[in-house]
């Protein structure tokens, strides 16, 4: 049994002892703990009257007994609960701001397999919670000092669901081209791997005039027909039904429908580093300005960026980190290369489905095929890895030697440590997410990616044994 406590949220494996699993009594002590941490925000800022919390859940087995357990923590609590029910991440952060709300609930483990749920944590503004907010809630979790409210103060709660509110939103946007997408009579396979991308996506395409859709495990059940992860080793069905019902280009989102992989009409895949690329590049064709991504994510974002006159950034991985950035550095588009795209014109927070409109629009007015367009670009090639952490292990002590072996690099150590060399980059971090470290590697070819990631691992390999 796994959990795990961060920034992020909280996450971990359903079942088990407390404490060592997501069990409900873990549950109500982080709901709990981010109940009090609301409360303190409102009233700092001036709020009087009644706290209210929107929540929302992705279509995993374990989410209605959690959405059950968190409400029912919220009402003792006294906080009034809007319920959006099934919904996207992106959904929830933007029903947030409509309700105006103080605060939001997110319930979903996002690409992690079934076994697992989590609880992600939203601020007023419908974002993630700050280093700073997180670590309060935290603490208050540890000391468990809470206040429940008495029979006349129980909070209430109200469903409402936001998708179509959402939907018409992206619609809606200066830069999404609904004339343009009907002419082209899209054909689009989309995968919504049993989770709540099977309820949206499908309405997003018809409210946005795609002429057909073919649509593979969209049924919410949370019964994952695969790893849940958009990686390409996981999207051998949707590549062949994209190619063999010859449609356009083929959707995969993950089950809480933050981050967009793309598949071409020949069933290869656009690249999930692209998906970004891709959208960037429409976007600065309309709006000069700056882009941010994480230091995880293609440098194919900093050449499009500067081949459109404006300036790249990197932060450290994470949602958070990146939209602090990007605020910084006024950013018209930014997100992370795992197929996240942030839009600010739309709100603070990855979204496919504002994903999907730009790439669409993009694509009806390029009058190029999926793998064209994505041939325009620069390439790189990634290999993604991760190593295990067994109990005893300390990354960060092997990220220490490591940084020490490659002194001779650049090395940034902003978030783990960012090796760059000439035509290559290596990235190591502890992920935030699973008790793993995580392994990105870049390079001109994918047998040099792969190669570098290799040599990366070995060295990883021999500096556990060197710590433990």
């Amino acid at each position: 049994m796994t959990l795990i406590k961060s920034i992020s949220g909280i996450r971990g494996t359903i079942g088990g002892r407390q404490g060592e699993g997501l069990t409900p009594s873990d549950i109500v002590r982080f709901t709990a703990a981010y109940g009090v941490w609301v409360r303190q925000e409102a009233s700092a800022g001036g709020h009087q009257g009644r706290i209210r919390v929107v929540i929302g859940r992705d279509a995993r087995i374990s989410g209605e007994m959690v959405r059950q357990i968190v409400t029912g923590t919220l009402i003792g609590m006294g906080i009034d609960v809007t319920d959006t029910g099934l919904a996207a991440t992106p959904t929830v952060e933007m029903a947030v701001t409509a309700e105006k709300a103080q605060g939001g609930l997110i319930l979903t483990a996002s690409h992690n397999p079934k076994q697992w749920n989590a609880l992600k944590l939203l601020n007023s503004a419908g974002e993630f919670l700050s280093d700073r907010e997180g670590q309060k809630v935290l603490a208050t979790a540890e000391n468990e000092s809470f206040s429940f409210a008495d029979a006349d103060a129980l909070g209430k709660v109200t469903e409402k669901d936001y998708t179509q509110y959402h939907i018409d939103r992206v619609a809606a946007l200066p830069l999404t081209d609904v004339d343009a997408i009907r002419a082209r009579k899209f054909k689009v396979t989309v995968d919504g791997v049993n989770s709540v991308g099977g309820i949206v996506i499908p309405r997003l395409l018809k409210t946005l005039g795609v002429a057909e859709t073919v649509e593979l495990n969209c049924t919410p059940d949370g019964n994952f027909p695969h790893n849940p992860e958009p990686l390409p080793e996981h999207l051998a069905e949707i590549a062949a039904v994209t190619r063999q019902q010859s449609a356009d280009v083929g959707f995969v989102v993950d089950p809480d429908v933050d981050r967009l992989a793309i598949v071409n009409e020949d069933g290869s895949m656009f690249g999930e580093e692209y998906t970004l690329v891709a959208v960037a590049d429409y976007v600065l064709d309309a709006v000069k300005g700056n882009t941010v991504s994480n230091l995880s994510s293609s440098r194919a974002l900093r050449d499009v960026t500067r081949m459109k006159g404006g300036q790249y950034f990197a932060t450290a991985v994470g949602e958070v980190n990146v939209v602090e950035g990007m605020k910084a550095r006024h950013a018209v588009i930014g997100g992370e290369g795992n197929g996240g795209i942030i839009y600010p014109d739309l709100h603070y927070g990855r979204d496919a489905l504002v994903g999907i409109a730009l790439f669409l629009t993009h694509l009806a007015k390029s009058g190029l095929s999926c793998s064209r367009l994505r041939a325009q670009y620069p390439s790189y090639f990634m290999s993604k890895n991760k190593i295990a952490l067994d109990a005893g292990m300390d990354p960060e002590a092997v990220l220490r030697q490591l940084k020490r072996q490659y002194a001779g690099e650049q090395v940034n150590d902003a978030d783990g440590i960012k090796i760059d060399f000439a035509e290559e980059w290596a990235h190591l971090r502890k992920s935030n997410t699973e008790p793993v470290i995580r392994i990105y590697t870049e390079s001109r070819t994918q047998e040099g990616a792969d190669a570098l990631a290799q040599k990366i691992i070995r060295k990883i390999q021999e500096n556990l044994h060197l710590v433990m």
